[in-house]
């Protein structure tokens, strides 16, 4: 490990804390290591955050390094008792939440022999997920054990209202890590083998430069309405700055979220306009120009124009359509290459400047390898690393170095545009060579590949040099310093600048002093490229300056940590912190003669609820959780009261196909006050209002008719209404009070299969369904004319005073004999035909 590197293993062991770190600094080598320390059967270590990759990834490092106790992963295959075991034989266990949090609330862990426990991605814990759950239960019933936290995204701490306090709190940690790129002992390190850089750079072409200009002038003249339209708005990050940078959009739907529904539809379609403006700019720096302007064709349209919020209409946007169109064709008089498709067809596409750059440098790497002595021989080859944004960019950059820049544009031009404007027959796809032929006038006979996330390719030329494609956004950061780390390129391209790619190259040549890597930094001057990359960096170095004052101001209260026992985070229930110290003084005006027994509330929770929120928040408030596997409803609260939640996807999708009425049939079956929760996102507004939730085939008033024929099929179901999962958990607590406890083991054997008491229906269902719409029938009177006349023929027997008695009602009754009893006369269906004679409904014995 690097000198910074051994600092932060070594703080990270000495005390426990939450250790924050640039992004592309190395922290999974740091974590690696503690894995390696704690890989031993004394002791019992558990892992949160990591996903499946990063888990193999750890234990084949830790196998190559000759650990002998590898990591175990815990999973649904491995069963209950096997479990068990796993536990009691210790190590290093990466184990999924849900079956970690069931473990804990059935004790099926020992607890008390737990270690420690590593968080991986700390800024994903928020307050009730289940990293927090877990956290929480571990910390109630493990004072000693340590927790360490983990994290390279600084920007997400800076997030929210006192984002880290709260982060911190739920981690039950008290101490703070911080280390920037800009941190002495960092810099030093990087600083002494810096690899070499050769920053290039190039000149957008004017057409591009004009493109670029007219999509900013219709960004800012969008940004000027939405401002304008809602002055209450805060306007501090609507810049244009900030809005070509990737994360705008998620800061802007963070703050839009609860007032979403209050906004006017021209206000929604500008925010949309943002995005696609922000779109068409990185189309400009990173595609060609046949897919730039395949893409602003589809925004001339007049479906487009319409529902644009007006920029559509400006001079810019002409600006813009008609310098796209020239891009591809020599003038707007020519865009139908009638007379044009030959040969010639140099002077017809604008070549991407990034292309002819890329095909610049490796013609002067391989001269370099030349001169240096390099042959075809040498084992290993020297390896150049094109490194773009996505596997688009690369699939192109693959076409142009095996190609050509003629052929690629060609074959595009005939694949997009083709059919509007004519092919061009000396492109056609059919003439395509064969890859890796060097037939392209750039390619030069380089071995070209393509690194994806899933696997590192074959190299199965030898000849210096061989190029590798590698797609940032197909692959995590992690996968990305592994290609590093056993490819070892020699030199890089950054087709598109990436800051962590940047520091990965950093730490990779200072692990590496030996390699003298090169880089080849590819930017446009004075982009939106170029804007973008410097507005990341500001951004992580305002964030860790806001950690770093938070850190000086922080107020951290002893027992944060929880081994002591008097953090009241760890407290469960619902009162208010004033009747608890009221409680504690003995001046509490609630108690009587006696002494209260307080028992604990118990509620049923189905095993597939524990990826929602609820299950944590009713712990929290004192709500004992037995996790049972349910075929009839999410919750069981009393053995009358049966829950079904449902979120507003998830209940649209069950009303679309016909899983809530299985549902509510079974409830209404086995439980006397069957209910079901609707239950909104506490970041989102409380209103069905508009198309905010809906999806394009499904409207509000569709799910709220819906809901009524629902409500109407089964009278007895509640639905209950909540704005979010807190507001749920204190309606759970509510609905309990000064009622009985369920049984699991009576919930988990009720289904819809099982034929016993519950679910065998006293009366015919159809009989039922026809007798319930009769006039004068409703849900209280029903079930006394259905237990008084086994038949129809002994309904129809019964008089109307015998009927009075039954329903209780006179009225009711009157409407139901002459219903029975009364003739209808059929209405004529045409003049000519002969008139009906009338006829009884129901022919009477008499």
């Amino acid at each position: 490990m690097l000198d910074y590197e051994n600092e932060m293993f070594l703080s990270a062991m000495q005390e426990d804390g939450l250790t924050i770190t640039a992004k592309g600094l190395g922290l999974e080598q740091v974590f690696l290591n503690l894995l390696k320390v704690y890989c031993d059967p004394g002791n019992l270590v558990l892992v949160l955050g990591c996903n499946d990759q990063e888990e193999t990834w750890f234990t084949s490092q830790l196998a190559v390094q000759g650990e002998k106790q590898l990591p175990k992963k815990i999973t649904t295959d491995i069963s209950t008792s096997e479990r068990e075991i796993v536990y009691l034989e210790g190590g290093v266990l990466f184990i999924t939440t849900r079956i970690l949090v069931v473990d804990f609330l059935m004790d099926r862990i020992p607890s008390h022999l737990i270690t420690g426990v590593l968080v991986y991605r700390a800024h994903r814990i928020i307050d009730s997920c289940q990293e927090s759950f877990i956290l929480r239960l571990y910390r109630q019933k493990n004072k000693k054990g340590f927790v360490k936290a983990f994290s390279s995204s600084p920007v997400s701490f800076s997030q929210g209202f006192c984002q880290v306090e709260r982060v911190m709190k739920n981690l039950f940690i008290k101490h703070l890590h911080l280390w920037p790129r800009f941190q002495s002992t960092v810099a030093t390190v990087l600083s002494a083998n810096q690899p070499e850089v050769i920053e290039i750079h190039l000149e957008m072409t004017p057409q591009m430069q004009d493109v670029q200009t007219a999509v900013l002038e219709l960004m800012t003249f969008t940004l000027k309405e939405i401002k304008r339209l809602n002055p209450t708005l805060d306007t501090e990050e609507l810049t244009v700055e900030n809005s070509i940078s990737k994360s705008f959009h998620k800061i802007l739907q963070r703050e839009l979220d609860p007032i979403w529904h209050q906004l006017s539809g021209k206000t929604r379609q500008l925010i949309s306009d943002l995005k696609t403006l922000r779109m068409v700019l990185t189309y400009l720096t990173q595609y060609d120009c046949i897919t730039f302007y395949n893409l602003i064709a589809t925004l001339k349209t007049a479906e487009s124009a319409m529902k644009s919020g007006g920029w559509v209409l400006l001079d810019s946007a002409e600006t813009l359509f008609l310098t796209s169109k020239a891009r591809v064709f020599d003038s707007i008089e020519s865009s139908k290459p009638k007379n044009k498709a030959k040969s010639e067809n140099s002077g017809r596409f604008e070549e991407n400047p990034k292309w002819a750059e890329i095909g610049k440098i490796l013609e002067e790497i391989k001269e370099e390898l030349k001169s240096a002595g390099s042959t075809s021989d040498c084992v290993p080859s020297e390896k150049v690393l094109v490194v773009t944004r996505d596997e688009r960019t690369a699939g192109q950059v693959r076409d142009y170095l095996t190609n050509g820049s003629e052929q690629v544009l060609g074959r595009l031009y005939n694949r997009c545009l083709g059919e509007r404007f004519g092919y061009m027959p000396q492109f056609s796809e059919d003439s395509r060579e064969f890859k890796h032929r060097g037939m392209g006038k750039k390619s030069g006979k380089d071995a070209i590949a393509t690194a994806t996330d899933n696997d590192v390719p074959e190299v199965t030329v030898v000849e210096s040099p061989v190029t590798l494609l590698h797609a940032l956004d197909s692959c995590e950061s992690f996968d990305t310093a592994v290609l590093l780390m056993e490819m070892k390129p020699r030199f890089i391209i950054l087709y598109d600048c990436d800051m962590a790619f940047v520091r990965q190259v950093e730490v990779y040549q200072a692990n590496h002093p030996n390699l003298h890597t090169r880089v080849y930094f590819m930017l446009y001057r004075g982009s939106v490229e170029e804007q973008a990359y410097l507005t990341t960096l500001r951004r992580e170095k305002k964030a860790y300056e806001n950690l770093i004052r938070a850190k000086s101001e922080m107020v951290i209260p002893e027992d944060r940590d929880g081994k002591n026992g008097d953090n009241l985070y760890l407290t469960r229930g619902s009162e208010k912190a004033s009747d608890i110290m009221m409680e504690s003084l003995g001046k509490t005006s609630r108690r009587g003669g006696g002494e209260e027994v307080k028992t604990t509330p118990k509620v049923i929770v189905d095993m597939r609820e524990f990826r929602s929120e609820l299950p944590s928040l009713l712990h929290k408030r004192g709500i004992d959780i037995e996790p049972v596997t349910l075929e009839v409803g999410d919750y069981i609260l009393t053995p009358e009261i049966c829950l079904e939640r449902k979120s507003i996807s998830d209940l649209i999708g069950s009303l679309n196909n016909g899983r809530l009425y299985n549902q509510a049939t079974s409830m209404t079956r086995f439980y006397t006050k069957p209910m079901l929760l609707i239950e909104f996102d506490s970041n989102k507004p409380f209103s069905l209002q508009g198309k905010y939730y809906m999806s394009r085939d499904v409207q509000s008033s569709d799910l709220v008719a819906r809901l009524q024929l629902l409500t109407m099929h089964f009278p007895k179901l509640r639905i209950l209404w909540s704005p979010s999962p807190h507001a749920t958990a204190e309606l759970v607590e509510e609905l309990k009070k000064g009622r009985d406890e369920p049984d699991a083991s009576k919930a988990a054997t009720l289904g819809i299969d099982i034929v016993d008491d519950y679910n065998v229906d006293r009366f015919n269902a159809q009989i039922k369904d026809f007798v319930s719409k009769l006039p004068g029938i409703n849900s209280k009177n029903i079930f006394a004319v259905l237990n008084k006349a086994e038949n129809l023929l002994d309904l129809l027997d019964l008089s109307e005073e015998t009927l009075g008695e039954i329903l209780g009602s006179k009225q009711n009754a009157t409407d139901l004999f002459n219903a029975l009893h009364g003739t209808i006369e059929v209405p004529e269906a045409e003049p000519k035909q002969d008139k009906k004679k009338p006829f009884k409904r129901f022919k009477s014995r008499k």
